[in-house]
């Protein structure tokens, strides 16, 4: 997991350990006997947040640039189109200082156009594999017009108040669940995991990505039994 205060010291995934994250297929992996532990492979929400009914709401919070959300990418797409009909997820792009709320603007103003899904591969690319310095707007604005966006409409999006709203509310999400780090994994406004709490120490990013949507699911099934 890449901590609040370690966002101004980062290190790239090596090309090896990129290319091992990217495998499919990776089984599920075992929880410690009788299951996932409060305060070890999850945390329970001090004060839980309002949510709407019907829905049982998964939240990735995740910033293009973090190593560890990259490696997680994988694992939460296939995880995430296998979630049954009452489970719906999103992704919420963090914006813990300047620079980063620039990349938080880009994620909403390509989920205004209809694209982020589309791009995030892309986008991802251009930080980890480019290794790009996207830390101003004309960079920002670039890269967009190399992804073979309409610039006219990008421009709009970026700049505008709806787009600063969402990075608002994201933000604010973000602060809610207490979010010191990511990738991480806010369960239904009560719960929250990560591949950094439900890892095991040794194993591959890959694999703490597997344990945190297993515990992911064990969190689902808990408020869905209304045992949570």
């Amino acid at each position: 997991m890449m901590k609040r205060r370690d966002f101004s010291a980062i290190c790239s995934l090596s090309a090896v350990g990129a290319a091992s994250v990217l495998a499919a297929g990776l089984p599920n992996l075992a929880m410690a006997q009788g299951g996932p532990v409060e305060g070890k492979q999850f945390q329970r929400l001090s004060q839980p947040l309002p949510v709407a009914p019907g829905k049982i709401e998964v939240v990735e919070f995740f910033w293009y640039g973090c190593p560890h959300c990259y490696a997680f990418e994988p694992v939460v797409q296939a995880w995430s189109k296998q979630l049954p009909a009452d489970v719906s997820f999103r992704r919420v792009h963090v914006g813990f200082r300047a620079n980063i709320k620039l990349h938080q603007r880009l994620f909403f103003a390509l989920e205004a156009m209809g694209k982020e899904e589309e791009l995030l591969p892309r986008v991802f690319s251009a930080f980890h594999v480019e290794r790009l310095s996207l830390d101003d707007e004309k960079s920002i604005l670039d890269l967009a017009a190399r992804m073979g966006l309409d610039m006219a409409k990008f421009t709009a999006a970026f700049n505008s108040f709806g787009v600063q709203t969402k990075s608002a509310q994201a933000s604010k999400l973000s602060e809610a669940y207490r979010i010191d780090g990511v990738p991480a994994l806010g369960i239904g406004g009560k719960f929250l995991t990560s591949p950094a709490m439900a890892g095991i120490q040794g194993q591959t990013e890959a694999q703490h990505g597997q344990q945190a949507v297993a515990v992911a699911d064990y969190l689902i099934k808990l408020l869905r039994s209304n045992k949570g």
